[in-house]
């Protein structure tokens, strides 16, 4: 394949995945920040996949994983929805209260877009060790959101199944197949531009 074969394909792919278009880069949160910002959800040990579908192709858009452990985390690999009251180091949005769970998915649901979200409850020790990957994987470039998932994925035990690719669909449907899988759909109408969405959730939350 020669150089501009490989350049051509690169961008091809980038645009199919879609993983990283328009993400904000912003300095690493400090230790303290992260840590006072710490929540723990009451629920089960569990890990729920995100995958965003483009509502007119059908194809993958992105993908992220929230991990509920001894905290409940999104690792958001290269991705684009930011809050300035949720700090980030690497890829690790933390501070993930139900409020934030649930602007964080409908903020990607839109026009465009719908989210499917598959939950699976683990044990505490799979939970820390998929919590332990993300807070160590670091940042990820722009079209690795579903490789870099599937890698943390695949590490964990009765995750084996879970096949590398750089596709959101694809890492979608090998989590389906997993036993014990609960799947939500979410669909919105919202404008195409995220940044609407964060704004007026910024607002509401300096109105509190």
């Amino acid at each position: 394949m020669t150089l501009m074969s490989r350049i051509l394909a690169g961008l091809a792919m980038l645009a199919l995945v879609g993983c990283g278009a328009g993400a904000e880069l912003r300095p690493d949160a400090s230790p303290e920040v992260i840590s006072s910002a710490s929540y723990r959800h009451p629920g089960p040990p569990a890990l729920t996949l995100f995958t965003m579908i483009n509502n007119r192709s059908g194809a993958g858009a992105h993908t992220s994983l929230m991990i509920n452990g001894s905290q409940r985390v999104i690792f958001d690999p290269a991705g684009s929805v930011r809050l300035s009251a949720v700090p980030q180091r690497g890829d690790v949005l933390y501070g993930i209260t139900p409020g934030v769970a649930d602007f964080y998915a409908r903020a990607h649901a839109r026009e465009t877009y719908h989210v499917v979200m598959q939950t699976i409850e683990v044990s505490p020790e799979v939970a820390e060790r998929a919590l332990r990957l993300a807070i160590a994987n670091g940042p990820v470039a722009s079209a690795q959101c579903a490789l870099s998932t599937a890698a943390i994925l695949r590490q964990l035990p009765g995750f084996e199944s879970v096949g590398s690719t750089w596709f959101p669909k694809r890492l979608m449907d090998d989590f389906a197949e997993l036993p014990g899988v609960r799947t939500q759909k979410i669909f919105e109408n919202d404008s195409d531009d995220k940044s609407v969405a964060i704004a007026q959730y910024e607002q509401s939350l300096r109105a509190q």
